[in-house]
């Protein structure tokens, strides 16, 4: 039986903010959401890194991550779009991204890069079977 769970990384910040290092070995499927609120101007950018360092370890090495797989319009003959980082551009709302289902990690963390102002929340999404 496959279960989600949420892991809050960021919570309504009104600054650029690093996450702690989250472990989501055994994952099967693993998403990022970002929430803007409370916006005027400027715009907002989810970025992920990623570790394969093991369940023991106290500070995992991260990697800038690039293989995030868009939420992005295109059409049956494309690929998938792979990306750094989602960007909320000038507007409140959710923006997803999903980590690329053959890059297994054991660690994630993420940033939200503000630049002007707004509320910032980020979210882990973590699918394993149980």
């Amino acid at each position: 039986m496959i279960s989600t769970r949420v892991i809050t990384a960021i919570d309504a910040v009104t600054a650029t903010t690093t996450s702690n290092k989250f472990y989501v070995g055994g994952a099967t499927r693993i998403g990022f959401l970002l929430r803007r609120a409370n916006h005027s101007s400027g715009s907002t950018a989810l970025s992920v890194k990623i570790s394969m360092d093991d369940v023991s370890t106290t500070t995992p090495t991260m990697t800038a991550c690039n293989m995030l797989i868009s939420n992005a319009t295109n059409t049956n003959g494309q690929t998938l779009t792979r990306v750094a980082s989602v960007s909320s551009g000038a507007a409140n709302g959710d923006f997803f991204v999903w980590l690329d289902p053959l890059c297994v990690v054991n660690w994630v963390e993420v940033t939200v890069t503000e630049t002007t102002d707004g509320t910032h929340s980020a979210y882990i999404l973590i699918e394993e079977d149980k």
